[in-house]
C-alpha cells in the first residue's frame, strides 16, 4: 500500500487529527475547505476507516484514527530530523581522510595540514598516498578524497580549485659546469644526462614535446619518485633536472643547487586541488578542503604562497 501514499495526504491527516475541524485544518494547511474535505475522503478510502466522525461542529476520531495519530506524530518528527541537516562540527568528526599528492607536498606541506587538523579536528586521521596522473579517472571509485596535482588546463571530469601556477626550470648542482652561465642553450640542456621525478603530477613532459619538435631528446640517468633522492643525486653528479620553479627555489634552501630558465618555451604549470563531484556538498569535505586550501595559501613551500606573494 505504501506506493499509493501521498506524503501531503498524511500531513493533512496529522493536522485534521490535531484540529478535529475541517476549516481550521484547511487554514493551517493553507488549503481550501473543499480540498481538505476531498483529502479526508481519500484518507478514509486509503485506510478503510471513517477516521473522523462529525459531532456537531467538531470531528470525533475513531480508534483507528487515534492509533494513526500516535504513529504520525513520531513519524513526522523523524522525517523533520531527517530533512534538517545538523551543523558540521570538526571537533566531533571521527574518521580517516585520504589525501594524495607528491612526496614534496608530503615533506614540506603535509605537516602544516596535520598540525591544523590536530587543533581543529583532533579525531580525524590522515592517510597519504603518492599521486600519479593515471589516478585522475579513478577518483570516482578510489578512496582518495582529495588530491593536488599539476595540469596546464582545468582537469575534466572532476571538481577542482586552482592553487597557483609557475614555469619549469632546469636545476643542477652549484658545482656543475653550467652553474655559472646566466642562460642555457638547447645544446647545454642535452649535453648532460637528466634526472626525472616520476612521483606526483606531470612535471616535464612538455619539455620533451618541445624537444621532439626540434628532433631532439634527453637522456635519463635516473627516474625516481622522490624529490629528496633526486636532489641528493643532483648534488653528487653533473646531471640536470627539470622541475617547477617554486620547488627548485625551495630545494635551494636545503641543497647545494641552483637553477636556470629553460631555453625552450613550454606551457605554464597550473596546480589544482582535485576531488570527485560526489564530495561537492559533503560538509566534512567542504571543511577540510577549505582548510587544505588555506594551508597551501600560507605555507612558504607551497605554490599557493608563491602565487599570493
Amino acid at each position: 500500500m505504501i506506493h499509493r501514499v501521498n506524503l501531503n495526504l498524511l500531513r493533512s491527516l496529522k493536522v485534521l487529527l490535531e484540529e478535529r475541524h475541517v476549516s481550521h485544518a484547511a487554514d493551517k494547511l493553507n488549503l481550501t475547505q473543499s480540498a481538505v474535505s476531498r483529502q479526508l475522503s481519500q484518507l478514509r478510502s486509503l485506510f478503510a476507516d471513517p477516521l473522523l466522525i462529525r459531532e456537531g461542529n467538531t470531528l470525533i476520531p475513531t480508534p483507528k484514527a487515534l492509533q494513526l495519530q500516535a504513529k504520525l506524530a513520531h513519524w513526522f518528527l523523524e522525517l523533520d530530523d531527517l530533512l534538517v541537516e545538523e551543523a558540521f562540527d570538526p571537533e566531533k568528526w571521527h574518521g580517516e581522510f585520504v589525501l594524495s599528492s607528491s612526496d614534496y607536498v608530503a615533506q614540506y606541506i603535509l605537516p602544516n595540514i596535520v598540525e591544523a587538523l590536530a587543533v581543529q579536528a583532533p579525531n580525524v586521521s590522515i592517510q597519504y598516498r603518492l599521486w600519479q596522473p593515471d589516478l585522475l579517472p579513478q577518483l570516482a571509485t578510489s578512496d582518495i578524497q582529495l588530491a593536488s596535482s599539476m595540469s596546464p588546463t582545468q582537469p575534466e571530469g572532476v571538481s577542482s580549485i586552482q592553487i597557483g601556477e609557475d614555469v619549469p626550470v632546469c636545476v643542477m648542482s652549484r658545482a656543475h659546469p653550467l652553474a655559472k652561465q646566466d642562460s642555457l642553450s638547447v645544446t647545454d640542456l642535452l649535453a648532460y644526462a637528466h634526472i626525472k621525478v616520476i612521483g606526483g603530477g606531470d612535471k616535464d613532459s612538455y619539455v620533451d614535446e618541445a624537444l621532439a619538435n626540434l628532433q631532439k631528446q634527453r637522456r635519463f640517468a635516473l627516474k625516481v619518485p622522490f624529490f629528496y633522492a633526486a636532489a641528493q643525486s643532483l648534488c653528487q653528479s653533473q646531471h640536470l633536472m627539470v622541475i617547477p620553479e617554486h620547488i627548485a627555489r625551495n630545494l635551494k634552501k636545503h641543497f647545494s643547487l641552483t637553477y636556470k630558465p629553460l631555453p625552450i618555451t613550454t606551457p605554464r604549470h597550473k596546480y589544482w586541488l582535485l576531488w570527485h563531484a560526489k564530495y561537492d556538498n559533503d560538509p566534512s569535505h567542504l571543511w577540510i578542503r577549505s582548510l587544505v586550501l588555506q594551508v597551501m595559501s600560507e605555507a612558504t613551500y607551497s605554490i599557493g604562497y608563491d602565487a599570493k606573494s
